[in-house]
């Protein structure tokens, strides 16, 4: 695992083997930030990186230049590693949280630019992640929902949902938060 852009491009990650983690591939990580690069301003963002694991993709958004980070995942080592990693780099726009994504999602009344979700693959509640997401209103308008899964598994039902990237075994789904002005009539 690598940052691959940003401040601390090209940074080595090395998380304890004994972590509860099935981490984004360099691959996937690459190609999603590809794909983020052509469609949000990711300096100055808020992001809320949900099943966080070794916090991976939060060094990754606070390599480059997010204005904060918040980071959620049950696990204490997990939370533990990227602290000190957050602190190891001067992070300082990185918060961590060590709940349950769900009583999280239910107690969460911040927006976000952008939230990211890897949950584990075998989690049955997966589709729950958009309908409780755009039904608190966490995504602010132009905002998107990006959600790691299976790429057998279909998330197109959702209003929010825009497309699927696939990479191998691994897919990303994205939703958005329509732009409020985008959907006003011009006043020419």
């Amino acid at each position: 695992m690598r940052i691959i852009g940003g401040r601390l491009k090209g940074l080595r990650l090395n998380p304890p083997k004994n972590l509860p983690v099935r981490p984004t591939t360099d691959l996937a990580k690459e190609a999603l930030f590809n794909i983020l690069q052509n469609q949000v301003e990711l300096e100055g963002i808020k992001v809320l990186d949900l099943f966080s694991g070794t916090g991976n993709l939060a060094l990754e958004f606070a390599s480059r230049y997010a204005e904060s980070v918040t980071a959620i995942d049950r696990s204490i080592n997990c939370i533990n590693y990227l602290k000190d990693s957050a602190r190891q780099h001067g992070l300082t726009q990185i918060s961590t949280f060590k709940a349950d994504v769900f009583k999280y999602l239910e107690l969460e009344t911040e927006q976000y630019n952008l939230i990211f979700a890897d949950p584990p693959y075998d989690l049955n509640r997966i589709p729950e992640l958009p309908k409780i997401v755009f039904s608190k209103n966490l995504v602010m308008p132009g905002g998107l929902l990006i959600v790691e899964h299976q790429s057998n598994q279909n998330l197109s039902n959702h209003p929010n949902f825009t497309e699927q990237r696939r990479y191998g075994h691994s897919s990303f789904s994205f939703f958005n938060m329509p732009d409020k002005e985008a959907d006003q009539p011009s006043a020419e």
